[in-house]
């Protein structure tokens, strides 16, 4: 496998609707506003989070539990910020939809602005021919309120394409959070 730089990334989005929307530059201000950037870099592209959040609550005394998950368990908030409560997460999505291609495989990590302020992101990568918006786990691991800023990056995605096509792809698997539109929860 090999690292595709930011060539690669623009004629693939641009010709092949890999990332939609797609922002062709690093953007780092809007209207005389400084920003946690966004857009092409130089081996990967920066996602944006959406104006929705799913942030957790443990009002019910909840087990987070994969096979049992419990949606009440969240709050839904919309809006330019977030605060995600101390040692606590919140589930998000991309702005950008994505489509990988049968060769690719991503690997998405979280932005150094944020993993500076103790602030995780947690994100599996995306498999060939997965496509969908992606559902971003945000983890706060201070003993602080933290903010996290919509339509600004949040996770960078470095884009790896392999020698040869796999046998068996997400989409071939009928995979379970394919095409996914909204935040999704975990599912078996």
């Amino acid at each position: 496998m090999s690292l595709r730089s930011d060539k690669w990334i623009r004629r693939m989005a641009v010709d092949h609707k890999m990332i939609e929307p797609f922002t062709d530059t690093q953007v780092r201000e809007a209207n005389g506003k400084k920003l946690v950037s966004y857009g092409l870099s130089s081996y990967g592209y920066d996602l944006r989070v959406a104006e929705e959040f799913k942030v957790f609550t443990n009002v019910y005394n909840s087990i987070v539990d994969p096979k049992h998950f419990q949606p009440e368990a969240f709050v839904d908030i919309r809006g330019e910020s977030c605060v995600i409560p101390p040692n606590s997460f919140a589930l998000a999505r991309s702005v950008e939809y994505f489509r990988i291609p049968r060769n690719v495989l991503t690997l998405c990590i979280g932005k150094s602005t944020y993993a500076r302020c103790g602030i995780i992101v947690n994100v599996t990568p995306f498999e060939p021919e997965w496509e969908g918006y992606v559902t971003l786990e945000i983890s706060n691991t201070t003993p602080l309120p933290a903010k996290i800023y919509a339509g600004e990056g949040l996770a960078q995605v470095l884009f790896f394409v392999a020698e040869e096509v796999c046998e068996v792809s997400y989409a071939d698997r009928k995979g379970k959070y394919m095409k996914q539109m909204t935040i999704t929860y975990p599912s078996i």
